[in-house]
């Protein structure tokens, strides 16, 4: 792909825009970076970007696309969404969108393994990564996993494994994204204050495997009926797996060990309680990443080793302390209800659970109807947190207790907390109402809780 001399916009400077702007750079465009943050608010990256040549138009969203002059390709941030008027602008005038997961891919040498769903993206996609690693050939662990894709892009070498976790909204903006393997965990409602529908959000995740053809795999949770159902059109070799079920061919669990069916041939891989990342939800994650390094040619025995040995990734489910006997257990990573559905049952009680954020128009029915007696106290904070409280309310559950914010809620946590208590964090909403990130959220976790041991 040949970008010398040619003009390109970037829309949203945000996380992935800065390793971006450096590549495009690098392959000789010429970028105009369009933000509608302040100067101010952007200034730790226009620091970082003082020796690159750039332009800026920030603040503001042009309202005349000829302010621009002649574009020839623009890329968008995932963040912003593609149904604003400014992009729809850009298309009818002819100008390609697209976001960095495509670009990164037309850059890339790389057998792509993309991986998608709901919740466990980011453990499946480490999990992965951490498998092809013990092969000894060189693997690229990117994505929404907090590397951007375009920042390795240049680097690979034909056949080497790029990992890739992608959320829906970069699946948005893909034309030619082809993994060799896609796979899909979950589906269960988020992001619907963007994509509106659940018919929308189901789409938007499916484009994984839209440039899939016969010779690619497709990696199907065959427990959840709407991935199941959805997946029968798809070109790629579709490849099962499933907790709950035991299949003619796919991966599945049987007598608690996980099992490969695979073309007449029947493989023992390890016993589900040698994994050490606790909970059903990390068994699927793990009958996951076995079936894409199967189909990928990986030895057995490295599958089974990386399975005994990975410890899980910051931020989900993550043991931070024990203060005073109380537990202290980091789930920032729980950013929609299903997910934290999953922490509280892999946690054992009595919970003490800190909730709440950004609201993306969630349902919190189900996530309050988990507790099942595990849930002692819910403290709730941040955008939702009325929203969660008048819940409960409804439900039946009165223990709960609203504050300003994290700092006051781990507080209040503990001094309701006895001796085999767990402080749970996983707010089963996003974080974006206070934080930049969910990872952000996490780290400021952990500093609390380091300062109530101090203190």
């Amino acid at each position: 792909m040949n970008l010398k001399d040619k003009k390109i916009l970037v829309i949203g400077l945000a996380v992935t825009g800065l390793p971006l702007v450096k590549v495009l750079v690098e392959l000789g465009g010429r970028v105009i970076v369009n933000d509608l943050k302040s100067p101010k608010d952007l200034a730790e990256a226009i620091e970082e970007l003082r020796d690159v040549k750039v332009d800026y138009i920030l603040e503001r969203h042009p309202q005349d696309i000829k302010e621009l002059g002649a574009i020839d390709l623009a890329v968008v941030s995932p963040g912003i969404p593609l149904d604003i008027p400014f992009i729809q602008k850009l298309k009818t005038e002819g100008i390609e969108v697209i976001g960095e997961i495509e670009l990164s891919y037309r850059l890339s040498k790389a057998n792509i393994i993309a991986i998608t769903g709901t919740n466990g993206k980011t453990t499946t996609t480490a999990l992965t990564g951490a498998i092809f690693q013990n092969t000894g050939v060189k693997t690229y662990v990117v994505g929404n996993i907090g590397v951007a894709a375009i920042s390795k892009a240049l680097e690979t070498k034909e056949g080497e494994p790029m990992v890739m976790e992608v959320s829906s909204f970069q699946l948005e903006s893909i034309v030619n994204f082809h993994p060799r393997v896609a796979a899909i965990l979950n589906l269960t409602p988020d992001h619907l204050n963007r994509h509106k529908t659940m018919e929308n959000y189901r789409d938007a995740k499916f484009n994984i495997f839209a440039n899939q053809d016969p010779e690619d795999y497709a990696i199907i949770n065959y427990d959840d009926e709407l991935c199941r159902n959805h997946s029968s059109s798809l070109k790629a070799k579709k490849i099962y797996f499933s907790r709950k079920q035991q299949l003619k061919e796919g991966i599945y669990v049987e007598d608690d060990v996980i099992v490969i069916s695979f073309n007449n041939q029947k493989i023992n891989v390890i016993s589900t309680d040698e994994i050490k990342i606790p909970g059903n939800h990390n068994l699927e994650n793990a009958l996951a990443a076995t079936a894409m390094a199967f189909v990928m040619g990986v030895d057995i025995e490295i599958i089974s080793k990386t399975l005994k040995e990975f410890e899980g990734v910051e931020h989900r489910t993550e043991y931070v302390d024990t203060i005073e006997g109380v537990n202290f257990i980091n789930d920032s990573k729980g950013t929609n209800p299903d997910a934290s559905i999953k922490a509280i049952e892999a946690i054992k009680e009595p919970i003490i659970l800190l909730a709440g954020g950004m609201d993306k128009g969630s349902d919190f029915t189900e996530f309050i109807q988990s507790f099942g007696g595990k849930v002692k106290e819910m403290i709730v904070y941040g955008e939702t947190a009325e929203k969660l409280q008048a819940t409960a309310r409804a439900l039946g559950f009165n223990n709960y207790t609203i504050v300003k914010d994290l700092d006051e809620a781990v507080v209040a946590a503990f001094k309701l907390a006895v001796t085999g208590d767990t402080v749970l964090l996983s707010p089963a909403c996003a974080s974006w109402d206070m934080y930049p990130n969910f990872e952000e959220r996490g780290k400021h976790f952990k500093n609390i809780v380091s300062r109530l041991r101090r203190s």
